[in-house]
C-alpha cells in the first residue's frame, strides 16, 4: 500500500503530548477558506512523495529514542485509512503513541481496525453552527460532530481544536458551544481545547488575509470560558 506525503516532520512539540514525529499526508475534502496549508489539498504538488507505511517508518525509526509517538495529519489523513492502519501498526510494534489529526469528517465507529491501533485523536472543529462550518469549509457539521462525539464516547478523542477571528463566527458562543456539547465526556476523561488565533501566514485567498489577528486579552477570555467548563487543558496558539 502506498500514500502520497507532503512532508515529515522529524521532530514537533505542537503536535501532540512530547516529541513526536509529524507525518503530513496530501489531500483534503475541505476547502477551509483560512486554510494554512493549501499545498496539501490537492492529491499532488511538486514536493509529494509516494510512500509506503514501511518507508515513512524507516524515517520515523530514525528519531527514536528522542520522540514519544507520531501524529499523521495533512491534508486530512484519514483519506488514505488504510495507509494510515498500517502505519500505526508498525509504530506502536516500536512502542510509539499513535494519534491522528483529523478534519472529523471520517466515521471512525466503521473502522475497527484503525481505532485498534490509534491511541487518540485531534478533531478540528472549525465552526459549531451549521451555516457558519458550511460557510468557512464548504462542507457540512453533523458528521464532524457525530464522529467527534464517537471518539469522545470511546476516550479517544485526545484534543479539539478550533480556530478564531472575531470575522468568522460569534466565538465567545461558539467555544459555549463546544464546550457544552463534550461536556460529560470531558469530565470523564480530560479533553484538551486548543484555541488557535487565526494568522494570515500562508493563506490563499486575498480577502482573508484581511481577518482580524484577535488579540491576546480577546483569546484570553475565550480560554476563560472554556474553563469555565471544565476544560483544565485549554491552550492558546
Amino acid at each position: 500500500m502506498e500514500a502520497v506525503v507532503n512532508k515529515i516532520i522529524p521532530f514537533s512539540a505542537v503536535d501532540g503530548p512530547g516529541n513526536r514525529t509529524a507525518v503530513f499526508l496530501q489531500g483534503c475534502n475541505f476547502n477551509c477558506q483560512y486554510c494554512h496549508n493549501p499545498e496539501t489539498i490537492g492529491k499532488k504538488n511538486p514536493y509529494t512523495s509516494v510512500m509506503t507505511p514501511e518507508g515513512v517508518m524507516a524515517e520515523v525509526e530514525k528519531n527514536i529514542p528522542f520522540i514519544r509517538g507520531i501524529t499523521v495529519s495533512g491534508g486530512e489523513c484519514t483519506l488514505q485509512a488504510g495507509f494510515l492502519q498500517e502505519l500505526f501498526s508498525l509504530a506502536k510494534e516500536k512502542g510509539l503513541t499513535t494519534l491522528a489529526d483529523s478534519n472529523g469528517s471520517y466515521d471512525f465507529s466503521q473502522d475497527e481496525g484503525l481505532l485498534s491501533v490509534m491511541d487518540g485523536a485531534m478533531i478540528d472543529i472549525k465552526a459549531f453552527f451549521p451555516e457558519d462550518h458550511l460557510r468557512i469549509t464548504g462542507q457540512d457539521i453533523e458528521q464532524v460532530l457525530k464522529n467527534s462525539l464517537f471518539l469522545a464516547e470511546k476516550g479517544k478523542l485526545f484534543e479539539i481544536r478550533t480556530v478564531i477571528s472575531p470575522e468568522l463566527f460569534d466565538a465567545p458562543e461558539t467555544v459555549r458551544q463546544i464546550c457544552k456539547f463534550f461536556e460529560e465526556y470531558n469530565k470523564k476523561k480530560l479533553i484538551r481545547y486548543k484555541l488557535i488565533a487565526f494568522r494570515p501566514m500562508g493563506v490563499r485567498k486575498a480577502y482573508v488575509k484581511n481577518l482580524t489577528v484577535p488579540d491576546e486579552a480577546f483569546m484570553e477570555e475565550l480560554k476563560t470560558i472554556a474553563e469555565g467548563y471544565g476544560y483544565a487543558d485549554t491552550i492558546i496558539i
